[in-house]
C-alpha cells in the first residue's frame, strides 16, 4: 500500500477504536450490566433493531441528498 493508503487506514481504525468506546461506555451507563451475560437471543434482536435503526438513517439521508441542489 502507499504511504497515503496507510494513512488513511490508520486515521479509519483510530476514529472506529474511538467510536467503539464512546458507544460501549454510553451503553454502559445506560443499561448496566455485562454485555456477554445477555441471552443469545437479546443480542440478536438488540441487533436487528441496530440494523434496522440504521437502514433507516441511511435512507432518509439519501433523500435528502437527493434534494440536494446540482451543480
Amino acid at each position: 500500500m502507499t504511504p497515503a493508503q496507510e494513512e488513511h487506514l490508520a486515521s479509519i481504525k483510530k476514529r472506529a477504536a474511538e467510536l467503539i468506546d464512546r458507544k460501549y461506555r454510553r451503553g454502559q451507563a445506560e443499561h448496566g450490566g455485562d454485555l456477554w451475560d445477555l441471552s443469545v437471543e437479546a443480542l440478536v434482536a438488540d441487533a436487528i433493531d441496530e440494523a434496522v435503526d440504521q437502514l433507516v438513517y441511511l435512507l432518509t439521508i439519501r433523500d435528502r441528498i437527493a434534494k440536494l441542489p446540482r451543480f
